[in-house]
């Protein structure tokens, strides 16, 4: 009985945001997965002979292994708590970076960044927030939003500390030297992660709406979930252009890898911010108003990226690229708690953020195909904006629809 009490005073304790803490710096680590395949993709195409297109093909398959990832982990740590499922995560993910340092070709390279690095890193996103969405309750909407900024930590982080060593011992010896890191990082935090919320504290909140009734919408869950969907995958196809291809943008403009590895960690580290004021913004005026200006803005500075290719400009357009999007992928989830059933939150929000994923590792590799038959990013820049403006019309749409309520069961 004592571990019970102990247990549930823990929501919203102490031990709770010692608990964030730790999945901050987890996530910050093992978020590695997501972005050091972004900053070697120019020495990978060099050294394997092969075009951009190919090239961008790990990152694809890195994305493709992450968004499985979310759904296999997610499910098992509702079986056995968080720990176990990410230890063997922690430990494929830098096992991953040792066997990828040893890729005889970009196919094998393509193969180990999906299934060891990709799947590895998803330990750190959509299980973690459910994880630790358990230890809150009055300032859950604070705890999963920093907790999802870990990722962004890393790729702010991650890409300027990969530089140094890329240039002195190359991409190979890099991607030892981050497996080890992980492995010797990763494994001692994720077993000081090995507590699970009492099982009294689970099932209360597995009945409850957290103090709020769904909003009422004129669309059938179903038929949410479908344009979210929808919306997702547009966004994140015209959100990946920069993401994935800033450094061999900045690589083909003469400014050097560097310089865009630096736009990167910009841009994310701005991500950070506009993902934590996303979240108060949508407190005060809905998800779907919140994602809707997010996509607007994303659009709008993927457009400034065409004209100003200086390079003082595109640290500028980067930082507010950053600033636009970075709070759009969480909404999705927000929506899906203000106007969906309870009860079925989160496999409904698993299903719309593979979605975004899976737009992620579509627009990475499309922008390289545009790249290989235009020889320029202008083409894949119109491309992301047109994707944009998919998600903005979609969007719109929903918010139009929740002007003639029909409510359905929480």
């Amino acid at each position: 009985m004592a571990t019970a009490r102990d247990d549930s005073a823990d929501i919203d304790g102490a031990y709770a945001w010692l608990r964030l803490g730790l999945s901050v710096a987890f996530a910050t680590l093992g978020g590695v997965g997501m972005w050091a395949v972004i900053v070697v993709l120019p020495a990978v195409q060099a050294e394997f002979g092969v075009d951009r297109a190919d090239a961008s093909l790990p990152y694809t398959m890195t994305m493709i292994g992450f968004a499985l990832g979310n759904v296999f982990i997610g499910r098992a740590i509702d079986r056995v708590g968080y720990m176990l499922p990410a230890l063997v995560a922690s430990l494929a993910l830098g096992t991953g970076f040792v066997l990828a340092a040893m890729s005889a070709s970009v196919t094998q390279f393509a193969v180990v960044q999906s299934l060891l690095i990709g799947a590895g890193s998803s330990a750190t996103f959509g299980p973690l927030l459910a994880d630790i969405s358990h230890w809150f309750r009055l300032r859950r909407g604070i705890a999963v939003t920093a907790a999802a900024s870990g990722n962004y930590l890393a790729g702010a982080i991650w890409p300027v500390a990969m530089q140094p060593f890329l240039v002195s011992e190359g991409w190979r010896t890099t991607y030892l030297g981050i497996g080890i890191i992980c492995l010797v990082t990763m494994v001692p935090l994720v077993l000081m992660l090995r507590r699970r919320p009492h099982a009294a504290s689970l099932r209360a909140d597995a009945g409850s709406t957290g103090g709020f009734k769904a909003k009422p919408i004129d669309l059938s869950p179903s038929a949410l979930q479908a344009l979210l969907v929808i919306a997702g995958l547009g966004c994140c196809v015209a959100m990946s252009m920069p993401q994935v291809h800033i450094v061999a943008y900045c690589a083909d403009l003469g400014y050097g890898v560097a310089r865009g590895s630096e736009m990167l960690a910009l841009m994310l580290g701005a991500g950070i911010v506009s993902r934590l004021g996303s979240g108060i913004l949508a407190d005060r005026i809905g998800g779907i108003r919140t994602l809707l200006i997010g996509s607007v803005l994303q659009g709008l500075s993927l457009l400034l990226y065409i004209p100003f290719d200086g390079l003082a400009s595109l640290y500028v357009v980067s930082f507010v690229f950053g600033l636009s999007q970075g709070g759009i992928v969480p909404c999705y989830a927000i929506i899906v708690r203000e106007y969906m059933p309870a009860a079925e939150a989160g496999r409904r929000v698993g299903v719309v953020i593979m979605a975004t994923i899976a737009g992620m590792a579509l627009g990475g590799w499309m922008s390289g195909w545009i790249y290989d038959l235009t020889g320029s990013y202008a083409a894949a820049f119109l491309n992301g904006i047109a994707w944009n403006l998919l998600n903005v019309t979609v969007m719109t749409l929903v918010l139009f629809r929740t002007r003639r309520p029909v409510v359905y069961p929480a």
